[in-house]
């Protein structure tokens, strides 16, 4: 990996103010610095970790700082780091763990870490699906898994009630969501002109890569990228195609309303504006807080043409990465690592998950979480995790490996958006974002082997 491979994507930013603590004196505690991207009631629960976490010994003082999104607090932190004085911890979202791996020496991985520190870390607690997501080729995790979520389908059980549908079975496959889709645009949606059947957040997370994921079919080439920066999209395949077609012909009859890109449509369905709404499990909370109506979660339907029983669905949220910089000493390293057991505890990751929707990243998490009565309290609240570990793990069910994601993931919106409008086809939109995703996976590519 060549060094300026990090910058890639970092445009050109300001320079970072410095960071770096000062070396560590006779007794004193070496401090550490933590980057994040969560705000609101998450942000509080990093506060909370990052209090729990200095009490809990006496030899490390860990400060975490909020930066802002997700872009910008990776892009923060290749800036510190072009400046040499980068952060010890930075959050980096799931679609830029591409970028991450490309960035050779400003990172150290976890597995590096651990073994030149010593501390010890049981990598094999890690749910499977989650674990190999971050996972190199050889099963070694180059960042921590910290907050992870999973696509979920979400329906309002008013809603089922007044169309005349069973409130306790919601569609199990998408021939059976088309159906019930017709019954609730005649029967509730009907009775509001605001109102809407099925919509989704996170389009192409959730109707793309996800789908491809519990179907078994590869969304790109060399094992959905796992295996090398050669890898081409292979998203106009037959089901893939299959899949958009069945979401444009459903906008044509009104029984799908696109609602727009990423987390925007979320507020569609604790309005009570949407009968049926795929999103994150992490958007728990606000459904929580904000619907007025009884409400049902379950995991993704399934296409029984495509396949008899589904896979597991892919994490989406965030790692952590360790990152170096100019005279970071092993005692600063040795804290970090320090920090990531801590996380992994099954106390903390329990609290982490029940505190803010996420999903314990561990099995000894979930069984502290279900011993201690919180699913039992909280109906549904283990979807999530039980979609994680459904059916077989397999190649095409790991996640992607792809540089530029977020990008790419743009130009998917901007041809299914122009097949929404009936500029195109499913077959033709699909066919348009492969030609020019790969072109950004070439320029990815270039930009990382020189």
């Amino acid at each position: 990996m060549h060094r300026r491979t990090l910058l890639t994507g970092a445009g050109a930013l300001a320079v970072a103010p410095a960071v770096v603590p000062a070396a560590r004196a006779q007794g004193a505690k070496t401090k550490i610095v933590f980057w994040h991207a969560m705000g609101g009631a998450n942000g509080d629960q990093i506060n909370r970790i990052t209090q729990q976490f200095n009490a809990s010994q006496n030899t490390v003082e860990l400060q975490s700082i909020f930066k802002g999104s997700y872009p910008d607090t990776m892009n923060a932190g290749i800036a510190a780091w072009r400046a040499g004085q980068a952060p010890h911890i930075v959050q980096v979202f799931d679609v830029g763990t591409g970028s991450m791996l490309a960035a050779g020496p400003a990172v150290k991985q976890a597995w590096q870490l651990v073994k030149d520190t010593g501390v010890k870390i049981d990598f094999g607690a890690y749910i499977p699906s989650v674990k190999a997501y971050y996972s190199l080729a050889d099963g070694r995790l180059p960042s921590m898994p910290f907050n992870s979520s999973t696509p979920v389908m979400w329906y309002n059980k008013d809603a089922f009630e007044a169309a005349g549908l069973d409130p306790e079975k919601p569609p199990a496959t998408w021939q059976e969501v088309v159906s019930m889709a017709r019954t609730l645009k005649d029967k509730w949606a009907s009775k509001s002109q605001d109102r809407m059947a099925v919509t989704t957040s996170w389009f192409t997370w959730i109707q793309l890569e996800n789908f491809s994921a519990e179907h078994n079919l590869p969304f790109a080439s060399e094992d959905d990228g796992y295996k090398g920066l050669g890898a081409v999209l292979e998203i106009n395949n037959a089901g893939q195609v299959k899949q958009m077609q069945r979401l444009l012909d459903m906008a044509k009859e009104g029984t799908f309303k696109y609602g727009g890109r990423d987390a925007l449509p979320d507020p569609l369905f604790f309005t009570d504006k949407a009968a049926i709404s795929f999103g994150s499990s992490a958007g728990r909370g606000d459904i929580v807080r904000n619907a007025k109506f009884k409400f049902g979660v379950a995991e993704l339907p399934y296409d029984p043409t495509i396949i008899k029983a589904p896979n597991n669905t892919i994490v989406g949220g965030a790692s952590l990465w360790t990152m170096t910089a100019p005279h970071r000493t092993e005692a600063e390293y040795k804290a970090v690592a320090e920090f990531y057991r801590f996380l992994g505890t099954p106390e903390q990751d329990a609290l982490w998950a029940e505190n803010t929707g996420y999903v314990p990243v561990t099995f000894a998490g979930f069984k502290f979480a279900e011993k201690g009565g919180y699913y039992t309290k909280n109906p549904g609240a283990d979807m999530a995790s039980k979609s994680l570990v459904r059916g077989h793990l397999t190649v095409n069910s790991k996640g992607l490996r792809l540089g530029r994601l977020p990008e790419i993931r743009n130009i998917i919106y901007e041809e299914i958006e122009k097949a929404l409008q009936g500029q195109q086809n499913a077959k033709q939109a699909m066919d348009n974002a492969v030609k020019r995703g790969n072109v950004v996976l070439r320029g990815f590519q270039r930009s990382v082997q020189g």
